[in-house]
């Protein structure tokens, strides 16, 4: 089966990761080290151990949720639970983005352990703003790419074939009509197949941005010393993952994906966190979370997160829900939806006091 570019994008953050790690373990720790992460490490282990299967599960249920539409109408896409249901998925990755991940990568490119005059540059914006163009390069791209593809057989039907019912320059006039005023994705002659497609990257680039953040926090986790810190990221990941996971299936769903490509991205969103944590005990005796390689990894690595994160919450799940023909025809549906957004949002903000 051929490998997207995504996942061999996933698979070169995974590297690069480990092998920052691996120079981080070996640097000598400067004075921002904090000497309390070292007590009661047996504590603290229990809570990473228990970690393991329960942010696993909690992924698991999570990311299946949107999947189950096959055996339960309510949940299939275009009904109003759905679309009530993902508004609070998107406020839950929104606030992810702007409460838990872009502060993080605020607070590992400041930090006093960085030397030198180019760290004074607000370097988190920016690495969120390329980010988020990028993703809105690759959104872009991939759309008119299979917008053009879908349009090829159009264009020899209106250079000499008719088909019953009318000729190919009414379908033209037709498709380019409906391309400006619904934005290619309400195209009625095959509008649902390149919606289809889109939907596809929408959550394939969607879950590179959660893969990257729940692989930090993972480590982090992983690699706390501290039975406190242990016991908080511990509650509040099991919530992260779940919520993040409905906003994540929901896109899966909508993707139409065959089982096998359903299997594996719900595979690599739920273990990414706990293999994170594994990876972080491995390493909890050798690691320096105070290095400078290891906050510039993270603090890069949270920014580009934030920035995907935040541009997909806004663009590809508010925008395109809000705007959408159902949701502008139903007062109802649309106070529900908002409704739903801001208990999201609200919920993980609040878990931002925690992790």
């Amino acid at each position: 089966m051929k490998i997207t570019q995504n996942v061999k994008l996933l698979v070169f953050f995974f590297f690069i990761s480990l092998l920052f790690i691996a120079v981080s373990a070996g640097e000598s720790k400067c004075k921002c080290s904090h000497e309390g992460d070292q007590k009661n490490k047996a504590g603290a282990r229990k809570y990473k151990i228990a970690a393991i299967p329960c942010v696993l599960a909690s992924g698991v249920i999570g990311v299946l949720f949107p999947l189950l539409g096959k055996y339960f109408p309510s949940l299939k896409p275009e009904t109003n639970f759905f679309f009530v249901t993902k508004a609070f998925a998107a406020g839950v990755i929104l606030a992810t983005g702007f409460m838990h991940v872009l502060p993080e990568g605020y607070e590992k490119l400041t930090s006093p352990c960085l030397e030198g005059g180019a760290w004074e540059f607000p370097f988190t914006g920016f690495i969120a703003m390329v980010a988020a163009i990028l993703t809105l390069s690759v959104d872009s791209f991939a759309t008119s790419y299979f917008y053009r593809l879908h349009l090829k057989p159009s264009k020899k039907i209106g250079d000499g074939e008719e088909r019953s019912g009318g000729g190919g320059d009414e379908l033209g006039l037709h498709v380019h009509a409906h391309g400006h005023a619904h934005g290619i994705v309400g195209v009625d002659s095959g509008g649902s197949e390149v919606q289809t497609h889109r939907s596809r990257v929408v959550a394939q680039v969607l879950e590179v941005g959660i893969i990257v953040h729940s692989w930090v926090i993972g480590i982090s986790l992983g690699a706390s010393q501290s039975p406190d810190t242990a016991k908080a990221l511990f509650a509040a990941l099991m919530f992260h993952q779940c919520f993040e996971g409905l906003g994540l299936g929901g896109c899966i769903a909508q993707g139409n994906f065959n089982r096998m490509w359903i299997t594996i991205m719900s595979i690599l969103f739920s273990v990414t966190t706990p293999i994170g944590i594994a990876v972080g005990m491995g390493i909890a005796n050798s690691y320096d979370s105070s290095s400078s390689t290891a906050l510039i990894m993270q603090g890069v690595l949270n920014s580009a997160s934030a920035g995907i994160l935040i541009y997909m919450s806004l663009v590809d799940f508010l925008a395109a829900d809000f705007m959408h023909p159902k949701m502008q025809s139903n007062t109802g549906l649309q106070i529900m939806a908002h409704i739903s957004l801001l208990v999201g949002a609200g919920i993980m903000s609040l878990l931002a006091k925690w992790a």
